[in-house]
């Protein structure tokens, strides 16, 4: 049995920042179901929003969100993590991130270039050239594990939060996690007296998506098995320009292309944006998505085009480096020709509730990040805001840890696996897993019918009973466990999705095309 202050599951920014937050102070245990930088954060491209420049303000970023998020953001929320949106970078630039110096004369902050990306008035996004999040990631990992007090265990993914109700007690409080150790192919007792969900989305429940092979949902699910509320599954963000091509796997063309004048394109070239909004490329992501999807049904077309080749050959190797060799590698080159793209599943804003301490209705179990449901991204998430929410709220949620009071432990048993046995048959869990992706991609995609997601409920109710029978009967495994979590966050993504009586923000119901006049969260509990 291991035992930790502080137990953080998840090792993208929200879970880096806050270990780096705690560990002056006290012991931090640091999971990941890979390697340190595996998280989803390392993916992000375009940058972090923040309000840096001295024509922008507040109030301003405060507006774009709550436009971009359809009426549906929490203000209080929205005005915390935004006031705290330049201390935030100030300490990234005191880490050491390289970001982008300004060789423009555009907006700068403190020398260095600021982007603007869709749903923004101003530009305030500091980026590293374009892959900010492998930037800020590969910063933060040499800090964390160069920290004596932090330790990290890679190859562990957690199986489930060890509560009072998993205890079989009365309470609602939280002592740490059973975590699979896929080397030792054991299954870990650690508590702590703080745990903390930082494990990001469940864009893995996609067919099509810009995330990891981790992001499987796991602590969405995990939060709603401990008793925690989840809310707004049903708003997934499919990112509109994903790289079309048989050899390219999940590989995102930031929204920084068209923030710099990237202009979409019909196969013949007919540009298509501005009859679907006045604000064209610059729309909002959920709009882009959509126009996206239309033309694409309407012409039969497998994608569209990103067309940003009519700039200077070298300002688009400034820019986006990464993204032209990329595409140079499969034989597209960027400044001669436009870019195939298509929609993908992108960020999950909704998630397991929590305030803005991180704090969730489990005592001493936080959320931080993707995985959590703070009100910030509303209907919709606007660019650049995920990464700024991570650092803010892993602030905060550190800062609560230190401040709380230690609760006595009860006896806390090791984990059982004396009654399973090992699996007969592996390819119940690979098919399922199959299945499940696409009926989600086909059912519960960017546009939905009511139809369509209750032919989406009953498979799911069909896969959960074959899980839940082969979990009760086999030994655990990686893929089971990512499995399980995947069917229970696209349950709760259905569920949200059926509850909502209207179209808003990233869901669209051919059933209810028109939107409420009274913007209400739809929130699921356990209970």
């Amino acid at each position: 049995m291991r035992e930790f202050d502080a137990l953080i599951i998840g090792s993208g920014l929200g879970g880096m920042t806050m270990a780096l937050h705690l560990a002056d102070h006290i012991q931090v245990g640091l999971i990941t179901k890979r390697e340190l930088r595996d998280g989803g954060s390392g993916w992000a491209q375009g940058g972090i929003a923040a309000v840096l420049d001295g024509t922008d303000s507040v109030e301003l970023h405060i507006r774009d969100t709550h436009v971009a998020g359809a009426g549906l953001c929490d203000h209080d929320s929205t005005r915390f993590i935004v006031e705290h949106s330049k201390e935030a970078i100030d300490w990234l630039i005191q880490m050491g991130v390289p970001f982008t110096k300004d060789t423009e004369g555009d907006s700068a902050y403190q020398g260095y270039h600021l982007t603007r990306e869709g749903g923004h008035s101003h530009r305030r996004i500091i980026h590293a050239a374009d892959a900010t999040g492998a930037a800020v990631i590969d910063t933060l990992a040499h800090k964390v594990a160069a920290h004596p007090n932090i330790t990290v265990l890679e190859s562990h993914i957690a199986i489930d939060l060890i509560t009072d109700q998993k205890l079989g007690r009365s309470g609602r409080h939280c002592y740490g996690a059973y975590v699979y150790d896929k080397e030792t192919d054991r299954v870990e007792t650690i508590v702590a007296k703080s745990t903390v969900l930082a494990s990001g989305g469940a864009g893995k429940v996609y067919l099509y998506t810009t995330n990891p092979d981790v992001a499987t949902g796991d602590g969405i699910a995990m939060g709603w098995r401990a008793g925690c509320r989840v809310a707004n599954m049903e708003f997934i963000q499919f990112h509109p320009t994903c790289l079309y091509h048989p050899h390219a796997k999940s590989f995102l063309i930031t929204e920084a292309v068209r923030g710099e004048g990237g202009i979409l394109r019909l196969p013949d070239g007919t540009r298509f944006m501005p009859l679907h909004d006045e604000r064209a490329e610059l729309a909002p992501r959920d709009i882009v998505a959509r126009a996206i999807d239309f033309e694409m049904k309407k012409g039969g077309f497998d994608c569209v085009y990103l067309d940003i080749s009519y700039k200077p050959a070298a300002f688009i190797k400034e820019h986006f480096p990464n993204i032209y060799l990329r595409c140079l590698e499969l034989g597209i080159d960027i400044t001669k020709e436009p870019i195939p793209v298509v929609p993908a599943a992108h960020y999950t804003c909704g998630g397991v509730v929590s305030d803005m301490a991180g704090r969730t209705d489990v005592t001493s179990l936080y959320a931080v990040g993707e995985v959590a449901c703070t009100g910030l991204h509303g209907a919709n998430r606007l660019a650049s805001n995920s990464l700024l929410e991570c650092m803010v709220l892993g602030k905060a949620a550190a800062t609560d840890i230190l401040k709380a009071t230690a609760t006595e432990r009860p006896n806390i048993p090791e984990w059982d696996e004396s009654q399973v046995t090992d699996p007969d048959e592996e390819v119940v869990i690979s098919h399922n897993w199959d299945e499940l992706r696409r009926f989600m991609w086909d059912y519960v995609g960017i546009v939905r019918t009511n139809k369509r997601l209750e032919r989406a409920l009953h498979r799911i109710e069909l896969l959960q009973h074959e899980i839940d029978d082969y979990y009760s009967n086999f030994r655990v495994s990686n893929d089971l466990i990512e499995l399980r979590n995947l069917v229970q966050s696209a349950e709760l993504i259905v569920r949200c999705a059926m509850d909502r009586k209207e179209s808003r923000g990233l869901h669209y119901s051919r059933d209810y095309p028109g939107m409420l006049s009274e913007a209400k969260s739809t929130i699921l509990s356990p209970d």
